[in-house]
């Protein structure tokens, strides 16, 4: 299993206990500019590594740990639940599967589930629902455990200090759920409703956790479960084929995860509880209204078994996001153009490697494409310093 400082070499993992977000210059064979100047003479192309403007790249707001929770989504369709609770047992054993709902609300979804037996933990962040909650159990034939807390605002990776007791380490020590290698099975099913407002930002979130093995997935390869928006969900799915959605994000989510989509559900499936608690009758209305007028996509996200290897690992990650965000700062640009900012190394023996033409622009790889571009660089030994940072883009935190 991946980890901090596990079974890496004295010096990398060094730089692992050094703390999290932070790009491993030295190790991972990466330059700053500055220093770039002064051992070579090879001049820039026109295409400079600056930080970008990037709508897909949305960084926390300092106030984020400390706003009110935004209106949450929850399943009030019997039918809907029933399906739900089908697509994430499948033909395994309920009783022997670990199942996570995140902010349940009235718990449609979490009876179907404990009808079937299958073991079930619910992370609810309004107070308001945790009794009912708790009496969930007795009319059920499975197993539930209550948490006070939102799941997807643990572990936030924002500078702001955090209660120890409010971090999954913490959380999942006292639900007694233990970490598996990577390479090991599912351990746990996940399921969210996103939450609308800043649901890119969680994607975002999410990712960063997936790719270096934090929060969640420091217990192995975590399968999740999402509802998501249309827009997000043709962000996610983006292929070449579809270059108008195709970007950053779906390139990092479909390298790291196997990607099924289950099906769409109109907005009349769920209800919105406001993030204000008593909000007035005709402002809950005007939301309600608005809500049932968009579907969401759920899908099925699955952690690849061979995402981690020698050259891409929880170390070398924010390379890798560097350089796809770089390439799609101009998507229209020829490949090799974007190389030779990017990388000490001769671009045209990079690209012959990787078996890519110079003059294909970016818009037109596949994520596997740029996962072995990636690799290609990162297993050269032409040189110690592969990569060029700007200093602004050494530290990138969510």
């Amino acid at each position: 299993m991946w980890g901090p400082a596990m079974g890496l070499p004295p010096r990398l993992a060094l730089s692992v206990l050094a703390g999290s977000g932070r790009s491993y210059i030295l190790e991972s064979g990466a330059a700053t500019r500055k220093g770039w100047l002064a051992r070579t003479r090879r001049g820039f192309s026109e295409i400079h590594p600056q930080p970008l403007c990037d709508t897909d790249f949305e960084y926390a707001p300092a106030w984020a740990a400390r706003a009110r929770p935004e209106p949450t989504y929850h399943i009030i369709n019997d039918k809907l639940a029933r399906n739900i609770a089908r697509d994430i047992l499948g033909q395994e054993n309920p009783s022997r599967q670990l199942i996570i709902e995140c902010n349940p609300g009235p718990g449609i979804l979490t009876k179907a589930l404990l009808r079937t037996g299958a073991k079930v933990v619910v992370f609810e962040s309004e107070k308001l629902f945790i009794p009912h909650l708790k009496s969930l159990w007795k009319n059920g034939d499975g197993e539930l455990q209550v948490v006070h807390c939102d799941l997807l605002r643990l572990d936030p990776r924002s500078k702001e200090p955090v209660r120890a007791d409010f971090t999954s380490h913490a959380v999942f020590q006292d639900l007694g759920i233990e970490p598996v290698p990577w390479s090991a099975g599912v351990p746990m099913k996940i399921f969210a409703i996103l939450p609308n407002k800043h649901e890119r930002r969680v994607l975002w979130k999410i990712l960063f956790d997936l790719y270096s093995c934090e929060s969640i997935f420091r217990y192995g390869r975590v399968e999740l479960y999402l509802f998501v928006s249309e827009k997000e969900f043709r962000k996610v799915t983006a292929t070449p084929e579809r270059p108008d959605f195709y970007h950053v994000l779906g390139v990092l989510w479909q390298v790291a995860c196997k990607i099924k989509f289950l099906h769409t559900e109109p907005g009349s499936s769920f209800n919105v509880y406001p993030e204000y608690g008593n909000l007035e009758k005709s402002k809950q209305g005007e939301l309600l209204k608005v809500s049932r007028k968009n579907s969401l996509y759920l899908v099925r996200l699955t952690p690849r078994r061979n995402l981690f290897t020698e050259h891409l690992n929880p170390m070398t990650y924010e390379t890798f996001f560097h350089m796809v965000k770089h390439c799609f700062g101009k998507r229209n640009a020829p490949i090799i153009q974007h190389l030779r900012s990017l990388s000490l190394l001769d671009p045209l023996t990079i690209l012959r490697q990787a078996r890519r033409k110079p003059s294909e622009v970016v818009v037109k790889l596949h994520p596997y494409d740029f996962k072995k571009l990636f690799e290609t660089i990162q297993c050269s030994e032409d040189s110690v310093f592969k990569w060029v940072y700007e200093d602004s883009l050494e530290d990138i935190e969510l």
